[in-house]
This record gives C-alpha cells, sequence and structure tokens, in this order.
C-alpha cells in the first residue's frame, strides 16, 4: 500500500548502506552479479548458483503465500519500501537468496581458488548478514522473518550440496535437459498458490523461474555443441588483479550487461504487445498485466530470453569482439 509514515533521516552512513544491502537481494544484482560469474569467474560456479538460487527462492516465495504471516505493522515500524509491502512477510526471501548466493559463491570457489578459508567464510557471512540487517532497518521484516530465511535457506543449502554436482552434470548432458528446465518451471508458475487479493510474488516467482529455465537450457547447448563445461578454461582466469585483465573483465560485463538490458526490453515489448492483442488490452494497463494468461507467459518469456542471452549470445558476442 505503500509508505504508512513520514521520516527524517538522521544518520546518512547506516541509511544509505543497508539501502544498498537491501539492493544486493533484489533483480539489479541478480541481473548483474550472476551473469558476471558466468563471463569473469567460472562456468561451473556460476551454474551451482544458479541451481541454488532458483530452488531457493522459489521455496521461499511459495512459503510466503503458504504462511501468509503479515510484515510488521506501520506504525509502530517505519517501511523505507513500498513495492513489497504487498507481500507476506516470513520467510524473508532476501535473507534467503543473500544467503544461498553468498555462500554457494563460497563453497563452490574454495577448492578451485587459492585464498584463505578464513576470508571467504568472513565474506559471505558479512555480506548475507548486511541484507538480512537491511530488511529490518527498512522495516519489511521482523527478526524471526529474516533468521528463519537464512535458516531456511541453510538448510536448502545443506541439502542440495552433496547432489549439485549430480544435478550439475544431468542439465548439461541430459537429452532431456530443455525440455525439463522449460516444462518444470512453467507448471510450477502456472500452479502458484492463489491469494484473495494480488502479491507480485506469483510475478517474481516467475521472473527467478524463467532467468534460471534460459541459464540451463543455454548451459545445455554450450555444452552440446561449443565448449564442453568440463574442459573448457576460456573462461577460467580465477580472481585475477593484473590491470590489463581487470579492464578485459570490465569490457566483458559492460558489453554483456548492454546486450542483456536490451534483449529484456525487446522481448518484453514485443510478448506484451502479442499478448495485448491476443486478450485485446493496452499494454499500460496494469491491472490486465496481472492476469494470471499475461503475467507468467510475459515475464517467463522475457527473463528466460535474458537467461539464454547471458549464457549463449553475449560469450558468441564476446568471442567475436576479441573479449575472449
Amino acid at each position: 500500500q505503500g509508505c504508512t509514515q513520514k521520516y527524517i533521516v538522521k544518520n546518512y552512513f547506516y541509511y544509505y548502506l543497508f539501502k544498498f544491502s537491501a539492493a544486493l537481494g533484489e533483480e539489479i544484482f541478480y541481473i548483474t552479479f550472476l551473469p558476471f560469474t558466468y563471463w569473469n569467474i567460472d562456468h561451473s560456479v556460476s551454474r551451482r548458483m544458479i541451481i541454488v538460487w532458483s530452488i531457493v527462492m522459489y521455496i521461499g516465495q511459495v512459503s510466503k503465500d503458504i504462511l501468509k504471516w503479515p510484515r510488521p505493522l506501520s506504525p509502530p515500524v517505519v517501511k523505507l519500501e513500498m513495492r513489497t509491502n504487498a507481500e507476506y512477510g516470513m520467510p524473508s526471501t532476501h535473507a534467503m537468496a543473500a544467503t544461498a548466493i553468498s555462500f554457494s559463491f563460497f563453497i563452490a570457489t574454495m577448492n578451485q581458488y587459492k585464498y584463505p578459508f578464513e576470508l571467504g567464510l568472513v565474506a559471505a557471512f558479512v555480506f548475507s548478514t548486511l541484507v538480512c540487517l537491511s530488511r529490518l532497518y527498512t522495516g519489511m521484516h521482523t527478526v524471526l522473518d529474516v533468521i528463519g530465511g537464512a535458516l531456511i535457506s541453510a538448510a536448502l543449502l545443506t541439502l542440495l550440496y552433496p547432489a549439485w554436482d549430480t544435478i550439475d552434470h544431468l542439465l548439461l548432458t541430459s537429452p532431456f535437459c530443455p525440455l525439463f528446465s522449460i516444462a518444470v518451471p512453467l507448471v510450477l508458475c502456472y500452479n502458484y498458490p492463489k491469494l484473495d487479493y494480488y502479491s507480485p510474488t506469483r510475478g517474481d516467482t516467475t521472473t527467478i523461474l524463467g532467468a534460471a529455465a534460459g541459464a540451463t537450457v543455454g548451459f545445455w547447448l554450450n555444452n552440446q555443441y561449443a565448449a564442453p563445461a568440463y574442459t573448457s578454461k576460456s573462461f577460467q582466469p580465477g580472481f585475477p588483479l593484473v590491470t590489463s585483465t581487470m579492464v578485459l573483465m570490465l569490457a566483458r560485463f559492460f558489453v554483456g550487461i548492454s546486450v542483456v538490458l536490451l534483449t529484456r526490453w525487446v522481448t518484453k515489448s514485443v510478448v506484451l504487445g502479442a499478448l495485448g492483442y491476443r486478450y485485446k488490452f493496452p499494454i499500460h494497463d496494469l491491472q490486465a498485466r496481472r492476469r494470471l494468461e499475461v503475467e507468467v507467459p510475459y515475464k517467463f518469456v522475457t527473463y528466460s530470453s535474458v537467461g539464454f542471452t547471458a549464457t549463449v549470445i553475449v560469450p558468441l558476442l564476446h568471442e567475436l569482439l576479441g573479449l575472449m
């Protein structure tokens, strides 16, 4: 419903720190950091992070709409965000995503790259803690929401870790991977728990599953027809500190993110236009875009295109431009 209280910022350090930390659990972070790891660090690390992230986020989003625990009341809490106020609170998916991404990145890299174990552990802990604290500071979650989200994510990561090599292998080599990667997320999105009023959780879940589906199909295609995932070293520079290499990494990132954002804009416009023609509504009609038959296909197609572009089209463009 929006912010219900006016507020005055007295400590700008905490205000901007936690506003920034909150953004680390949102789309702007996912659409930049996850592709960055694929383009510049390691294919296997990126694949494992995306697998864990999509599973954890789906379970977290569905749990919210099953449990239906309200967010903190305002007043007395001052809420600094508006959009997510329409969602339920338990568990905090920001806390779940931050815990899943930071610790899966740490676990996936600790045996592949040379850096102090303690440093990686502290970095993962600090990252997830900042995001968790940001949800309290912005008034969007209770302490129980945040702790519950972090613990659920940790439990899921513990359960997935022994199997993630097997899952990764099947997604790369199984001939059924493309069909499975598209059909299962679509079924889950169309059968998302129904609420008495509109909540952005279904749309956000569709965005996440769509991006993961497109990326997974891209992983499979790359392994089948481009460079096999288990032998390619071209995308595995580790953590270089050489200036020229850093410039190359930044060039890959800016080229890649430009193409990804362009893909998102073009695909969204085309799909919404087609759905608007099919169901007879103007593309700027927000209520129409929230309908199940519109929201799921438009977000799924848009973000699966983003995931596919990030894993297939962008690497080909990098090679064409000599950025390998």
